[in-house]
């Protein structure tokens, strides 16, 4: 099951943890913490199960640093300081665990609603659930100097977050990483309304159909092949109507609201965020293969309206919550650099150091990023960084690329798109979400597996005749039609690593493989919904054949593409099954579309189609 026992600590989280076991009872008085189980009451009387963990050695008064997860707070003390506490620990801190809402012994329901609408002293939401939590700690833990700091990863990352819509005067420090805001718009459920099929259905289920994080079984057995289930499954609706029965509430709303309505739009919580009061630090992964855009899109909206310079941002080469290991590879692509272990040491601790316990300098960066190709730190004033050229990389009719138009816009190349035979979005046979550790570094992978399938279309560059530097905000704009009257496509940004990247032991069985010698390295990618072209709130029908311009956000990121290497572009209009099967046909809720409205499409990607990259000059 995806659940935790101790290893909630510090954003170990759920994503890095997932199906962990609690870790082995403390049998010995040498426990680096002690223990206590309490219930905390909130404001409209549920009572929340939290766990206190004061750490031995650590005289006099310290800070609380809280974290908030459906995911199971720790059942016992653990026996040593975990390897992602290290350098935390070494200030001191009162650790605190709170099962959120409908979880475990937590009284209430978890609705996994983001909406902020608690108006009378009796009404709640998660943003009341933090404060009162706040304000119940520094008023009956024993021993806290009054200030307490909120972190965590993913789901924690997001509770953390949502605290600062109504922070507590005690509130002094947060750190949400890998957090949320608009699960519509991206991350965990959907991307750009293209909904995220594979992985909603295991990390919905765990969450809702029961208050103990159950997986989903699949009909009674584990596939050997989710590409395979998925396909035999049909349309999206199937999964409640076969298996989830109306036992997994979002996943059933879902369905009913495939467009941008009020139902996502009142949980957009960033909407209710003021003036940046409270010292934050996002933590973003440019490899987050869960939560990809809500970290960059909180701090953006902090930045708003921060006169006092207190919203930071990190980001780095990392999965979903890896900068919490030594962090020194990008799945297969190993660069020998422990970013993980310095963002801990050198990022997190002196943040909560300086803000919870007087220590040491207040942080004096406004972005960093340990930049992905140079693997190198970089510090910026500003994020977006300063001093880049927007400069627009053509996809070329022959298949090349070059930041030279095309002379002809009007050259194409097509494929055809078989909603029966999708491209799929990692190498098959493909595993359940967890534990695979195939899906945690997925968006990394080498793109070799798909470069010659007939329905995916690649275009390379000549090898770069000198390093190209790549900092902020990327977007690809696709000059496309479909012979249908819905579509998708995605479109992918790859580094192509040379064919002399690394020797191979002449003679070893296998050994080749295993070189990055061509590896088709992504360093972007991202899908858009035909549907959606003209309104996220109401879908409407593409007109057969006619090409339009098709945006694709492709996000922040910092990337050198070094000398000798080659940029590839791949577009295809299937991610399957990451992402449900477009039918290719219009239909009013894409979720409910018939078996007969699947057809084949003939995709068209015509001159004019380029990626725009923020360029260092």
């Amino acid at each position: 099951m995806r659940r935790l026992g101790f290893v909630a600590l510090a954003a170990l989280a759920a994503p890095l943890a997932a199906h962990a076991q609690p870790a082995a009872p403390a049998t010995t008085a040498e426990a680096a913490f002690s223990y206590e189980e309490i219930m905390v009451p909130m404001r409209d009387g549920a009572m929340l199960q939290t766990v206190i963990l004061r750490p031995r050695g650590k005289p006099g008064k310290l800070p609380i640093l809280l974290q908030r997860t459906p995911y199971g707070v720790p059942g016992q003390a653990p026996a040593s300081i975990p390897a992602s506490m290290r350098f935390l620990m070494e200030d001191g801190y009162i650790l605190v665990f709170q099962n959120m809402r409908g979880q475990f012994k937590s009284d209430g329901d978890f609705t996994m609603s983001m909406a902020l609408d608690a108006k009378g002293k009796k009404d709640v939401d998660e943003a009341t659930d933090a404060w009162d939590s706040v304000d119940w700690l520094v008023k009956n833990v024993a021993g806290n100097n009054g200030k307490v700091g909120m972190w965590g990863v993913s789901y924690p990352g997001y509770a953390s977050a949502v605290a600062l819509a109504r922070p507590h005067p005690a509130l002094k420090a947060v750190s949400p990483q890998a957090a949320w805001n608009d699960w519509w718009i991206n991350d965990d459920l959907h991307r750009y309304g293209a909904a995220r099929l594979s992985y909603l259905t295991d990390w919905l289920f765990s969450l809702q159909n029961n208050d103990q994080g159950d997986d989903f079984d699949y009909g009674g057995k584990t596939p050997v092949d989710t590409y395979d289930w998925f396909l035999k499954l049909g349309p999206v609706e199937n999964l409640d109507k076969l298996y989830f029965k109306g036992s997994v509430p979002q996943f059933s709303a879902m369905i009913e609201h495939p467009d941008y309505d009020d139902f996502w739009k009142r949980q957009r919580w960033t909407d209710k965020l003021g003036r940046t009061t409270v010292p934050t630090l996002h933590v973003a992964g440019f490899w987050d293969q869960e939560d990809p855009l809500g970290t960059w899109k909180i701090y953006e909206k902090m930045e708003a309206n921060d006169p006092d310079g207190l919203n930071l941002i990190v980001g780095g080469p990392w999965a979903h919550g890896t900068w919490h290991t030594p962090g020194s590879d990008v799945g297969y692509v190993k660069f020998g650099k422990e970013s993980g272990t310095d963002f801990m040491r050198d990022i997190e601790a002196p943040f909560f150091a300086h803000w919870l316990h007087g220590k040491g300098a207040r942080p004096n960066f406004e972005a960093k990023m340990f930049q992905s190709g140079s693997w190198e730190w970089k510090s910026y004033a500003k994020w977006p960084a300063r001093g880049t050229t927007l400069t627009n990389l053509y996809l070329q009719p022959d298949g090349t690329l070059s930041f030279t138009a095309p002379a002809d816009a009007g050259q194409c190349r097509e494929y055809v798109s078989d909603p029966a035979n999708p491209v799929p979005f990692r190498e098959r046979p493909i595993s359940r979400t967890y534990p695979s550790q195939e899906w945690r570094w997925w968006e990394a992978a080498d793109q070799r597996f798909v470069n010659h399938r007939p329905d995916v279309l690649s275009y390379t560059s000549a090898p770069l005749e000198a390093d190209l530097t790549v900092t902020g905000d990327i977007a690809a704009k696709l000059m496309a039609s479909t012979s249908g009257t819905d579509s998708d496509f995605v479109v992918k940004l790859i580094d192509v690593l040379p064919d002399d990247y690394e020797p191979a032991r002449p003679g070893t069985l296998g050994e080749y493989p295993r070189t990055l010698n061509g590896y088709q390295f992504p360093i972007a990618m991202e899908v858009r919904r035909g549907r959606y072209l003209a309104s996220f709130e109401k879908a409407t029908p593409l007109t057969p054949n006619k090409v339009v311009a098709w945006d694709v956000a492709l996000r922040d990121h910092d990337h050198v593409f070094k000398k000798g290497h080659r940029i590839m572009v791949q577009v295809q209009s299937s991610w399957f099954p990451v992402i449900d099967r477009n039918p290719q046909k219009f239909v009013p809720n894409i979720y409910k579309a018939a078996p007969g409205d699947f057809v084949k499409a003939t995709q068209r990607v015509c001159g004019g189609s380029l990626v725009a990259l923020p360029i260092v000059k």
